[in-house]
């Protein structure tokens, strides 16, 4: 089932490090099993900068034309065959993953690590700056209305907010110690908060960020130039870098007590040297998250029942013509989240 949609839509395109167009691309149809999604908010993502910046994140690399943005919700407009025709005109937040649901990472229930998945904005996986994109019905998760659009688009980087969480094992009671007060790190303070962590301690090199996760769940920040987390800090339960600094992720790893956890989420060097004694003497855990499992469900109860105030995070606004200014945004400390909104900018 379909509704009246136009042929072609705009899309932002990007051709090569720092160069962007706006191109004329036709509209997808869903295929069996999908929806097609008239995306209403995408947030820009770290990642998104990366690929603009320098044309590769690891081993991912842009060798062709390639549309970014994978945080995004919008408006189911039309459907696949399979899929109940009743979803048209649902509001969704997109979960921008296409895992095989064959291998046996996905059967064990870790289908982010799937060897054959497609995710969103991430090469050769065209994204979500245009204005239509399919997804498998599974991961169009319908919104409530007390949550909004943008809240929607942004339930991505809350899902790599609760990941980490699940990773550190944070519960009632919890202490931890979360490096990077960017938008990932006021987010994990959030989740570290509604899963029932009673102290959150913040660091940043910025001023202003400091001062900014105290309104988003931290109950204390401290500056790591004047402050030796390993030593005028008591130990903490966990640790999550939400900075990829080598000096914050030694540091971090060194402030947490016995049997303790360290999660790894920033994008960071590909090699750094970490505290080995420390981690065995202690019995400490150490790993990383890449992306998520089954977190939508739990991220919009957390946004819904106004545990995480994800709207509050939004500081600009972007339609497609202005892709470039968003991504470039980042170089503002004042700058938290930055949104495209793909159908013209809400007045």
């Amino acid at each position: 089932m379909t509704t009246q949609l136009p042929e072609q839509q705009r899309t932002s395109v990007l051709l090569g490090t720092q160069d962007l167009t706006v191109e004329e691309r036709p509209v997808p149809t869903p295929d069996p099993g999908d929806v097609l999604v008239r995306v209403a908010a995408v947030g820009v993502c770290g990642s998104d900068v990366h690929y603009y910046r320098h044309g590769r994140i690891g081993d991912f690399v842009v060798e062709e034309p390639l549309v970014l943005g994978h945080e995004l919700s919008g408006t189911i407009v039309a459907v696949g065959d399979g899929v109940d025709a009743s979803r048209v005109g649902e509001r969704v937040a997109v979960e921008p993953q296409r895992p095989c649901h064959r291998c046996a990472q996905c059967l064990a229930g870790r289908y982010n690590l799937c060897p054959h998945m497609r995710f969103y904005a991430t090469p050769p996986v065209d994204g979500a700056f245009t204005e239509y994109v399919t997804i498998e019905s599974v991961f169009a998760h319908a919104l409530p209305d007390t949550v909004s659009l943008e809240a929607g688009a942004l339930l991505e980087p809350l899902s790599v907010g609760i990941a980490a969480a699940r990773k550190a094992g944070i519960v009632p009671g919890s202490s931890v110690l979360i490096a990077g007060a960017g938008p990932i790190g006021v987010i994990c303070a959030q989740v570290a908060r509604a899963f029932g962590a009673t102290r959150v301690v913040v660091s940043d090199l910025v001023a202003e960020r400091r001062e900014r996760a105290l309104s988003f769940g931290a109950t204390e920040v401290v500056d790591p130039t004047t402050v030796d987390v390993t030593a005028d800090i008591v130990p903490v339960d966990a640790f999550i870098d939400a900075s990829g600094a080598p000096r914050a992720v030694s540091d971090g790893i060194k402030a947490v007590g016995p049997a303790g956890a360290a999660v790894l989420v920033g994008l960071g060097n590909s090699e750094m040297t970490l505290p080995v004694e420390h981690i065995q003497n202690l019995e400490v855990t150490v790993t990383g998250i890449f992306r998520y499992t089954n977190t939508w469900p739990v991220a919009i109860g957390l946004v819904a029942s106004g545990q995480v105030d994800l709207d509050a995070l939004v500081t600009g606004r972007y339609g497609l013509d202005d892709v470039r200014d968003a991504l470039e945004s980042d170089t503002d400390p004042a700058s938290l989240k930055s949104i495209v909104h793909p159908g013209g900018v809400p007045a």
